[in-house]
């Protein structure tokens, strides 16, 4: 039996979420298999070499390149700290002393005698792995990280802007076609999830960052208001590394769209609950969805698909989200799968598939302009 393959979006009220925690280089990993973590537990740690920063000695002394090594106070490999002298030279019958000074602390890395120049290598930078989720350490990696898993509700968004965070999920829109203002965003939201309805107003946005929000999760943002929220255009890039001071979760789309029903009501069943977000969005090879995970106490449920079982495809049931206009947002199920190809408006050919929508009406659209939406 042939398939028909789109890209879905997991709305899950209960699946086994497994996050990878990986160090950027070898480290030390702080914790062990069967340790319980919440989302800021540190899970591992490690250093990155410190920036590099040359110094023309040569220059600064007037010296020939070749002269340099013998003028030096320090030696390759030594630790120097800031404002001490690294190279100093007498000149005049030694009347006068020019020196150079360490412009901060680190370590010789290498003294040119060619080109005169010495690089200093600053102060290791501390970079630390958390465990994002409230949950359970199932595996470790000696000196690379840990695998976090903990039994969840899963949403995962359309885009998304800013990084991995975490608080209270608080209900800030009374239905799914509510638009979130400044307004409803009170001092009380510090260090909260807020969650709207069918659009987050750039001014809600603003109030939210003013007030401490760690994040925000409604159905749509006006894309015109993104460049000036982020100050520069975002292009083709991955999202997530953005230090605004909160991060936005869109689980429909750009512009106003109301957000899923099913969406709305799992967030809203879990209203007070710890709610683990993370913008981080890639729409190119190697799709990131941003996501919100809920972790759940009494360990029960099913357990997550594997890939093999993910690809099964469109099928009639199938409940899907049209990605293209005129029906942009709106969500239904798969009625049919003709299998011919048929003529589109643009008199090209491709394969389609039959929608209802929630409202009974049905519509032919082609099978690239929808995604699944996994439950």
């Amino acid at each position: 039996m042939a398939h028909a393959y789109t890209p879905g979006l997991k709305v899950t009220e209960r699946e086994l979420v497994r996050k990878r925690r990986i160090l950027p280089l070898k480290g030390e990993v702080v914790v062990k298999e069967g340790d319980k973590v919440v989302p800021d537990k540190v899970v591992a740690r490690t250093h990155l070499p410190g920036d590099v920063i040359p110094l023309n000695v040569a220059n600064i002394l007037g010296l020939p390149p070749e002269d340099v090594p013998e003028c030096m106070k320090k030696k390759e490999g030594e630790r120097v700290e800031r404002g001490e002298v690294i190279a100093s030279s007498k000149s005049f019958f030694g009347l006068f002393k020019s020196q150079v000074k360490a412009p901060e602390g680190g370590t010789v890395e290498s003294i040119s005698n060619v080109t005169g120049q010495v690089l200093l290598r600053g102060e290791p930078l501390p970079v630390e792995v958390r465990a994002y989720l409230d949950g359970e350490v199932v595996e470790t990696y000696p000196q690379e990280g840990v695998l976090v898993q903990t039994w969840a509700t899963f949403i995962q968004g359309i885009f998304g802007i800013g990084g991995e965070t975490h608080g209270e999920l608080v209900i800030l829109s009374e239905d799914p076609s509510k638009v979130l203002t400044e307004k409803e965003i009170e001092r009380s939201c510090q260090g909260k999830i807020l969650v709207g309805g069918s659009l987050v107003t750039y001014q809600a946005l603003k109030r939210a960052i003013e007030v401490g929000a760690k994040g925000v999760v409604a159905g749509g943002f006006d894309d015109k208001n993104l460049r000036e929220f982020l100050g520069y255009d975002l292009g083709v890039a991955i999202t997530g590394s953005e230090e605004l001071g909160i991060t936005l979760v869109i689980t429909e789309g750009f512009g106003k769209i109301d957000m899923a029903e099913k969406t709305f009501e799992l967030l809203k069943s879990k209203e007070k609950k710890l709610a683990c977000i993370n913008g981080a969005t890639q729409i190119r090879a190697g799709v990131i969805r941003p996501e919100v995970v809920i972790p759940l106490k009494d360990g029960k449920g099913v357990a997550a698909k594997s890939e093999s079982e993910e690809g099964v495809g469109l099928r009639v049931g199938s409940p899907v989200r049209v990605i293209r206009q005129p029906y942009f947002g709106r969500l239904g199920k798969v009625s049919a799968l003709p299998p011919q190809l048929q003529r589109l408006e643009t008199e090209s050919h491709a394969r389609v598939l039959e929608v209802e929508f929630g409202d009974g009406k049905k519509a032919i659209i082609p099978r690239a302009n929808v995604e699944t939406i996994e439950e």
